[in-house]
């Protein structure tokens, strides 16, 4: 059995920001909470690979993990999976910016699975993936919120 999840989030600002702040990823330890570093290994054309590293957990863990990303500003998508893979056999991942009225629909797609010798089950991954998704989705939303009511030009 392998995980998937699938969440989504309406972000009230311009495509333009939304796609540069979210697609920024030399930003992310500031975009995301879990994040504390990211470091760019190589670039070629529109992909990025890049090493992640998070905060340390509880038990001063500090994991990382080497990803790739390749945006494409044509069709508003991303594609990323992880080179790294660690305890995930695989974790493929895609990211779909639409336009709605006043906002930009973000979709982020996650297809992974654990190895079997992972401390957790994929349906574990999942509930932790989807419960996370949330937390860094509205984070992220309140951030380009701001950013996007600082670019608005202010009424005479």
């Amino acid at each position: 059995m392998a995980g998937h999840t699938d969440n989504e989030i309406i972000i009230a600002g311009p495509m333009d920001l939304v796609w540069d702040m979210t697609n920024d990823v030399e930003s992310w330890p500031t975009l995301f909470s879990e994040y504390a570093a990211t470091d760019i290994l190589e670039r070629r054309g529109p992909t990025v690979r890049f090493r992640l590293t998070m905060h340390p957990d509880a038990d001063g863990n500090q994991w990382s993990w080497v990803s790739e990303r390749t945006p494409d500003p044509a069709t508003r998508t991303v594609r990323a999976h992880r080179v790294e893979p660690g305890w995930f056999k695989y974790m493929n991942l895609f990211w779909e910016y639409t336009q709605v009225p006043d906002a930009v629909r973000m979709r982020w797609v996650q297809d992974f699975e654990m190895r079997p010798d992972a401390p957790v089950s994929d349906k574990q991954m999942t509930k932790r993936l989807n419960d996370n998704t949330v937390i860094q989705m509205n984070r992220i939303r309140q951030l380009v919120e701001e950013a996007a009511e600082r670019q608005s030009p202010t009424p005479a």
